[in-house]
Parts: C-alpha cells; sequence; structure tokens
C-alpha cells in the first residue's frame, strides 16, 4: 500500500484495526489461480475466512451495543442527532463498518461459495434494525426517501403528502380492467394492494420488460 495520510482525528487502535480489517479482504480476494479446482478452498484460505468470521462478530457486537445508545440520545433534537452522528462517523461504525460491507459484497461477486463458507455474511444482517432505527433520526429523512423512491409512474400526490383516504380521491380498479389495460399495450401492476402505472418506467428501464 502506498503511504496514505494518517488522519490525527483516528486513534492509533482505530488505525491498525483498519489495516488488519483490509488485510484479512486481500487475503481472501481470489488470485487467478490456473488449474485450480473449483469451489475447492485451501485450509490456509479457510483459515482466513474463519477469522474475518470471528472478526465480524467482534465488529458487530460493539456495534450492537452502540448503536442503541446513539439512537436514544440522538432522539432528543436535530442537534444532538448531528452531535451523536459526528461521534459514531468517526468511531468503528463510520470508518470500518462501510468498507467492510463494500469489501464482503465484492467478495461475494468475486467468490460467492467462499463468502458462504467464511459466514460473515448472516452477522451483518443483525445491525439493520439498529442503523434503521438510527437513520430514521435524520433530519429530512422523509423528503430523502422521496427523492430515492421518485421514478415515473408513481402517483404524484403520493409525494406530494395529499392523502388518498378520502374515498371520492380514490379510484377502484377491478382485476379485469387492469388485465384489459394491459392488453391494449398499458402496463399496470399492483403493489401491496394499490393500482400503479410502470409505463413510463418500462421504457427507462435498464433491466428489459421480462424483469418488470
Amino acid at each position: 500500500m502506498d503511504q496514505e495520510l494518517y488522519s490525527k482525528e483516528r486513534s492509533a487502535s482505530l488505525d491498525l484495526l483498519l489495516r488488519f480489517q483490509r488485510l484479512l479482504i486481500s487475503k481472501l480476494y481470489p488470485a487467478d489461480c490456473v488449474g485450480q479446482v473449483p469451489n475447492t478452498y485451501s485450509p490456509d484460505l479457510l483459515g482466513v475466512g474463519s477469522l474475518l468470521k470471528k472478526y465480524t462478530a467482534l465488529l458487530c457486537t460493539h456495534i450492537g451495543d452502540i448503536l442503541p445508545v446513539a439512537t436514544s440520545i440522538a432522539c432528543t433534537s436535530h442537534r444532538h442527532f448531528a452531535e451523536v452522528s459526528c461521534v459514531v462517523d468517526g468511531d468503528l461504525t463510520g470508518i470500518l463498518l462501510p468498507e467492510l460491507v463494500v469489501s464482503i459484497v465484492l467478495l461475494l461477486s468475486k467468490n460467492a461459495g467462499l463468502m458462504q463458507e467464511a459466514g460473515a455474511i448472516p452477522l451483518l444482517a443483525g445491525l439493520l434494525e439498529h442503523l434503521d432505527r438510527f437513520n430514521h433520526l435524520a433530519p429530512g429523512k422523509e423528503r430523502d426517501d422521496n427523492e430515492d423512491l421518485a421514478w415515473p409512474g408513481i402517483m404524484g400526490s403520493f409525494f406530494t403528502g395529499q392523502s388518498c383516504r378520502n374515498n371520492e380521491e380514490v379510484t377502484l380498479i377491478r382485476k379485469a380492467d387492469l388485465e384489459n389495460h394491459n392488453k391494449d399495450g398499458g402496463f399496470w401492476t399492483v403493489i401491496d394492494g394499490k393500482v400503479y402505472d410502470i409505463k413510463d418506467f418500462q421504457t427507462q428501464s435498464l433491466t428489459g420488460s421480462s424483469i418488470l
């Protein structure tokens, strides 16, 4: 590795953990081995995978203890949330976890079998609820969610905050109406009991019509 600038705000122990984490990932990253039998792993490689699992378990245990406390403080006010976010950002949660998640996703795409053997991925799933609770306290969360989900075809009133509970504003669409509309070239779909017109999205989608 090229020498990187050392952050004065980052402790030496945290910097050492980050380097250790990168070392584990680099050992697991698949090399172009000619003649290697697929889905067979050396004992050394499996040992590194086991070490990654133990490391991930310890990291998740620490973050699982920190985030509930951070959430309880951050829910007091927006100012508290900002202060707590700065602390979390400089802790293991903000420094080690993001890079670990990206690295594991990369390893999963390169060698899914080895990552399944290592068993580190299910450990990260336990953090989702804690992270979700903390992120829901962020100011402007609803606006950001709306912008992320705002693709053509969804009703505009869904994002403008207009209530659709008024029966006078709700149009009931029968299953037969939906099938006839789609036979005529339309593209309506049902999600959680609501009908969405995704015809405009179909033309812009990179995944193709078959997946939609």
